[in-house]
């Protein structure tokens, strides 16, 4: 990719993430209300017909760049972000996509058939749990089994009527019985298997490689996403998804290596806020979650313990993304009391934290969006919704989007 001058749906994109899908129809019917009417290819067009088409995509090209060119001299950081950040990246995305990543296709096989015979294993173990046979990928049968024939109390209902068998209900069904935990295992090694070691093997090409697709301009935030295959969301955090990234291999003579940004969007929160407390424990080169946890349980840094960090950690990302105190006595599973007094306590020690969470709320109602420290502006659906359930959720989305827009630039 070289020469490249402009990309209107990166403009698209800096100018209004979540405007418009950014393609040039799109964009074209959103800010020119020109309207691209696609040939239907059942019937036949003729050259004519084809002619006048791309003919009409080539001007509403040349308007839509105009447009776009116009409104962001006005709005000089926008410019800086397309510029600075998006089209240079573009070259670098499809470096990385042609070039692809390794994989060891024979391993991956292997790896296939191993979780078949687990996932056929807990299939049988779950029939043996349950005391009947059923299609465990069916919500219904799966409901009628937990609900009626097993007596477990159902935590809601989905859009159809029926009792929901999502994952956070059968992870708090999971403390009360043995199957709702063997579905979540049996769920997750079936996804393993059907979206990475069958399909890995199929996307790479002779030489081993697979080229995903990287999305630029799809995240309402700025991040990165990419599809077929999704090589983002690889699991970590169990033996079988490391297992999988034992997968991921180098050439001969080469390495891989992973590498992390450290709490980064906590960091950004102790920039944007200039609170003192979090600045400085950063500054000493603190664990940022081992010193919330010795703020808040009032113990000495070098006391505490691994579950102290755990609920601190917890405390830490929920409170900053707006979290209330309620939803944090579910997310470490504590009494609604002690999980305000964790919350009153923290926004004690970290005033200024509360005070950016407020300002930002207040101007992204007045605004209707927010900015990253680049200057890419978030725009947030919903901010002044009479709705108080969607208008929460977008406070919410407002006040993690300028830490996770940053992380992204």
């Amino acid at each position: 990719m070289k020469g490249v001058e402009d990309d209107v749906a990166l403009m698209s994109y800096v100018y209004n993430s979540v405007a418009t899908r950014h393609t040039l129809e799109g964009i074209a019917s959103k800010y020119l209300e020109v309207f691209l009417t696609v040939p239907d290819e059942k019937d036949d067009p003729d050259v004519a017909t084809l002619a006048q088409y791309y003919a009409a995509r080539a001007d509403a090209m040349r308007d839509v760049l105009k447009f776009f060119r116009d409104a962001m001299t006005k709005t000089p950081k926008l410019l800086d972000v397309y510029k600075d950040i998006e089209i240079p990246l573009l070259s670098v995305l499809a470096d990385v996509e042609h070039t692809g990543c390794m994989v060891d296709v024979k391993k991956l096989n292997q790896y296939s058939a191993e979780l078949e015979s687990q996932i056929n294993d807990l299939e049988r173990s779950i029939y043996d749990e349950a005391g009947c046979q059923f299609n465990i990928a069916s919500p219904k049968q799966l409901g009628e089994v937990l609900f009626d024939k097993l007596g477990l109390p159902p935590r809601g209902k989905t859009s159809t009527g029926q009792w929901s068998t999502n994952e956070s209900v059968m992870t708090e069904l999971a403390k009360e019985h043995a199957v709702p935990d063997m579905i979540l295992n049996f769920r997750f090694l079936s996804k393993l298997k059907s979206t990475y070691t069958d399909r890995l093997s199929d996307w790479a090409d002779k030489n081993g490689r697979v080229h995903t697709t990287f999305h630029q301009s799809v995240t309402a935030t700025g991040r990165l996403s990419s599809s077929d295959p999704n090589l983002q969301n690889i699991p970590v955090r169990t033996d079988a998804g490391r297992r999988l990234r034992k997968c991921f291999i180098a050439p001969p003579k080469r390495c891989l290596i992973a590498a992390d940004y450290s709490q980064i969007e906590l960091r950004i929160m102790a920039h944007l806020s200039g609170d003192k407390n979090l600045c400085a424990a950063f500054a000493r080169g603190d664990d940022v979650h081992a010193a919330t946890a010795s703020e808040l349980f009032d113990i000495p840094i070098d006391k505490v313990m691994s579950d102290h960090r755990r609920k601190a950690k917890a405390i830490n990302f929920g409170l900053i993304y707006g979290m209330t105190a309620f939803g944090l006595a579910k997310q470490i599973d504590i009494a609604q009391a002690e999980a305000q007094e964790y919350y009153d306590l923290y926004f004690e020690r970290y005033s200024k934290v509360k005070k950016f969470i407020e300002t930002t709320r207040t101007q992204a109602g007045k605004k209707g969006y927010v900015e990253t420290v680049f200057g890419r502006r978030l725009y947030v659906a919903g901010i002044n919704d009479r709705n108080a359930i969607r208008r929460r959720a977008a406070e919410r989305a407002a006040i993690n989007a300028p830490m996770q827009g940053t992380a992204a630039d």
